[in-house]
């Protein structure tokens, strides 16, 4: 009977611990109900049309945060507009992969013991499937922590971290644990979400603690989405969108000869799909949908400050 009781007051406990614990919008100062939305450009550094699209995306549009590739060519025209922007919210797109037909780039680090990280031309793979099948942890982490201190080198103080194709998200719970450990060590936020978390494989959920900070969706356009429309996408997103903290993540690029010749052979996440990503977030129909469904925009930024405060 005894044990009965205590058993009892400890699911009590748990329950009443669960009712009263605090949303991640509730800890960042809103209400429970409030619909908060990081719409968030990825691929920064990865060419001129990125960049352009992206800083006007993020002066005069709905974006609000985006983030860099440090391998790529176009890295000092992002830390030039970092500089200009001390209050900027750019975070650090991990990058493993080098996935266009022809533009190629490489390790950050001494590529020359990386173990498995590049293939026989010394570029990254073009797929995580290849780079995750026989890289060793120690250059993975060597290869991110030198991308995160370049980055930092040329004046771009990280706002958050998160992972070009999802490489470091569902490969293994090794690659997983390394990304998370580097946020908290260099006490910024890692993009995870709820959602994400419900489909990966319980070794995954493992390695999180209580540092890391969840968030509560991931929404990202896929090929048949942009078959049908990206306008069609976006609106349906908005329009459904429901309390909590989520990400929109999207790709700006201007449809023009470099980012066409970038992305040859690849309709997929390519030119024209990065304007038409850039024309919805930066035109009226998303400014509309945004104050017609209440939802207020943030950024990565004013997450990490949860990070700070403990």
């Amino acid at each position: 009977m005894k044990n009965t009781l205590c058993l009892l007051f400890l699911c009590l406990s748990f329950i009443a611990k669960a009712q009263t614990a605090l949303t991640l919008q509730e800890r960042l100062g809103y209400a429970k109900d409030a619909k908060l939305l990081i719409v968030h450009a990825d691929d920064l550094a990865v060419a001129h049309a990125e960049n352009q699209a992206s800083f006007q995306a993020l002066r005069e549009g709905q974006v609000t945060s985006a983030s860099i590739m440090v391998p790529c060519p176009w890295l000092a025209e992002v830390a030039a507009y970092a500089k200009a922007h001390p209050n900027h919210d750019l975070g650090l797109h991990l990058t493993l992969t080098s996935e266009w037909k022809h533009y190629k780039w490489g390790p950050v680090s001494d590529c020359g013991d990386l173990a498995g990280l590049v293939d026989s031309n010394g570029y990254f793979y073009d797929n995580c499937a290849a780079f995750a099948a026989g890289t060793a942890p120690e250059a993975v982490e060597r290869e991110l922590r030198a991308q995160i201190e370049k980055a930092k080198a040329m004046g771009i103080e990280p706002t958050h971290l998160d992972s070009h194709m999802g490489c470091l998200f569902f490969q293994n719970p090794v690659l997983f644990g390394i990304y998370l450990k580097l946020g908290r060590e260099y006490g910024i936020p890692t993009l995870v979400g709820k959602d994400l978390l419900g489909f990966l494989p319980e070794p995954f959920r493992q390695v999180m603690t209580d540092q890391d900070i969840v968030i509560d969706r991931i929404f990202m356009a896929n090929p048949p989405d942009f078959a049908r429309g990206m306008d069609q996408y976006y609106t349906s997103v908005l329009q459904s969108l429901q309390p909590g903290v989520s990400e929109i993540i999207i790709h700006v690029a201007y449809d023009n000869a470099e980012m066409q010749g970038v992305s040859v052979d690849h309709p997929d996440w390519g030119a024209a799909w990065r304007q038409a990503d850039y024309d919805f977030f930066t035109g009226e129909t998303c400014r509309k949908l945004l104050k017609e469904q209440g939802i207020q925009l943030i950024t990565w930024r004013e997450v990490g400050k949860l990070l700070k405060s403990k």
